[in-house]
């Protein structure tokens, strides 16, 4: 693409090292490209050990999904390619005029040309068949449990009692409460690994609504899904 982006990070040891070369550094991922984003180092040795010179651990990933993308059209103008910990509601108090990219909650049309990373069909996928389920609370869980032991599944705090009767407890991942996008954002890929080594034959999750925060966790799940959602 005739573009180029400039990450800005926040970490002081990102900082640090930026500081330290004394020169511009060109960053890809530190994972496998379309595996779940790695959020500690012991996943960015899981994935690249033997395939680079070093790696720099700087602890946990702080928000746990991927830097938020803005294409910059005009001083007034822009698009969201890539949500992230930056909410779309958060970037208009800046640029009121900015709007999203299809691509962002959908899939990008025969022959289209991806603006950014993450746009794939499919990306940030574990191994193992992941399915999202999209209704209430309680459809979501009489469908799970009906699938007895065969599956792994990423639920809410809440939910974790519910499981249990019916599911082996290596095989439930728990989001964290309900009402909490943050830390279903921190948690996701650390628990997409984590079910992709539980033996399940496929993954289910919730499918998340599309605002503040939601609307990162839909763009990475709809992917890492490759866009499987059963409506109930």
């Amino acid at each position: 693409l005739p573009t180029v982006a400039l990450r800005c990070p926040s970490h002081p040891v990102a900082h640090a090292l930026i500081e330290a070369s004394g020169t511009a550094i060109a960053a890809p991922s530190a994972n496998l490209s379309g595996s779940p984003s790695p959020t500690c180092a012991r996943y960015v040795i899981d994935d690249l050990s033997g395939r680079v010179d070093m790696i720099l651990d700087g602890g946990s990933s702080r928000i746990g999904l991927e830097s938020t993308i803005v294409k910059i059209l005009s001083d007034e103008e822009a698009v969201l390619l890539r949500p992230g910990g930056i909410t779309p509601e958060a970037l208009r108090t800046v640029i009121p005029e900015m709007r999203i990219a299809e691509a962002v909650t959908g899939e990008l049309r025969p022959g289209q040309v991806a603006e950014s990373p993450g746009m794939k069909y499919k990306h940030y996928a574990p191994q193992t068949q992941m399915i999202l389920l999209k209704g209430d609370d309680i459809s979501r869980q009489k469908y799970i449990l009906a699938q007895k032991s065969h599956c792994s599944v990423l639920c809410y705090h809440e939910e974790l009692p519910v499981y249990e009767a019916g599911i082996p407890r290596d095989r439930i991942f728990d989001l964290g409460l309900a009402d909490d996008p943050s830390m279903h954002c921190h948690r996701l890929f650390t628990l997409l690994r984590e079910a992709d080594h539980a033996g399940g034959d496929v993954i289910y999750a919730p499918l998340p609504e599309m605002q503040g925060l939601g609307l990162a966790l839909y763009n990475r799940m709809i992917r890492a899904a490759a866009h499987q959602i059963v409506e109930l």
